[in-house]
């Protein structure tokens, strides 16, 4: 099963192929003594969602603004559509900006404008006449279902139709390349769901590309094709979204997906020994077929043991399922453990012992 990104392809500058919207090769940006960006290497390919995940301070920012032009890099190479940005002249950046819409964490629209003047802002910037830019207004306001509140002001807008104007808006002057900054930060979880499905829907209808920027998981998880952690201004991880979900290779991915996935419940984990106890706690990680199979049936006929599911479940992520448990292995048999790992690591599974449990009887 080839379910798992190589940990040998992280950090490797991109090849340019034609169909490449965005791409970075050994972008560095320093702050004085602090390195926001320290090589990073990416490509976003066009219609594709990208989500890139990090915590605070990992270097996202930086990295957004370097690609809309509000950053310089120190070195390395940017490029939007095949073309670099690197060392432009400000009024060269201008028609390329107009390629990259931008979404933010607090919206950003202008309290004394109407909401399709608001959306309509880009074209009056770009000289677009007012009858054609209120027409393309009217088109995207009626996109993210907001036809009703043409004349309306923010003030009157509830945050998630604030942000359903700041995606009309960045889609304006028909960008190649939408960016998200943490654009759903700020709403609550029912809210979030809505404007992601409308993202997602975007994508769909317009084959437009978006890069998304956020320090949230299920954002990720929800809505993205491939996934890049960023940690202290480098790609650490980078792969297809349930394949990192399934198997996270850095201590920054299980970090941030701790909340995503089965933990081994904390009353267990307390009373675990690293040396000795009844059982042997074991977590297991499995995706694809193996995941929803019969894997404990197996395991049992294999090894005529009673194996004790402690905990766990199967999700299905980008149509794949992806599975963790935790289950305890007697430890009468000495080399039975050896042999449970075995057997599950032939069916791909990631195996760890996670310690022995001193109290179950």
């Amino acid at each position: 099963m080839n379910s798992f990104v190589s940990a040998a392809q992280i950090g490797a500058p991109p090849q340019a192929t034609a169909d490449e919207v965005v791409r970075l090769v050994d972008v560095r940006r320093r702050f004085g003594a602090t390195a926001a960006l320290d090589g990073i290497s990416l490509t976003v390919r066009k219609g594709e969602i990208l989500g890139i995940i990090g915590r605070s301070g990992a270097g996202k920012s930086t990295l957004i603004r370097c690609l809309n032009g509000l950053e310089r890099p120190d070195s390395g190479e940017i490029e939007i559509e095949g073309r670099s940005i690197v060392g432009l002249a400000e009024e060269d950046l201008q028609p390329l900006r107009r390629r990259v819409g931008m979404i933010f964490q607090h919206f950003n629209l202008l309290a004394a404008k109407t909401v399709e003047d608001n959306v309509a802002l880009p074209l009056k910037i770009a000289g677009v006449a007012r009858a054609e830019r209120l027409k393309r207004a009217h088109e995207l306001l009626d996109l993210v279902g907001l036809a009703d509140k043409a004349r309306a002001y923010p003030a009157s807008l509830s945050g998630g139709q604030k942000q359903r104007v700041g995606i009309a808006r960045a889609l304006a002057a028909r960008p190649a390349l939408l960016l998200s900054d943490e654009a759903t930060s700020a709403l609550d979880p029912e809210t979030t769901r809505s404007i992601l499905a409308l993202l997602k829907d975007i994508n769909r209808k317009l084959g437009l590309t978006i890069l998304l920027i956020t320090h949230e998981m299920e954002v990720v998880r929800t809505i993205a094709d491939r996934v890049a952690v960023i940690d202290a201004g480098r790609i650490v991880e980078e792969g297809q979204v349930w394949s990192v979900f399934a198997d996270p290779k850095t201590l920054i991915s299980r970090s941030l997906l701790s909340g995503n996935r089965p933990q081994l419940p904390e009353h267990i984990a307390a009373r675990l020994s690293p040396t000795s106890g009844s059982e042997a706690i074991l977590s297991i990680d499995l995706a694809g077929p193996e995941a929803q199979g019969a894997l404990f049936a197996d395991l049992s006929a294999a090894l005529p043991y009673s194996f004790r599911l402690v905990h766990g479940g199967i999700d299905h992520i980008q149509n794949q399922p992806v599975a963790k448990f935790f289950i305890a292995v007697p430890t009468r048999d000495p080399a039975l453990k050896d042999k449970v790992q075995q057997f599950l690591k032939a069916r791909s599974a990631r195996v760890e012992v996670l310690g022995y449990d001193t109290d179950h009887v």
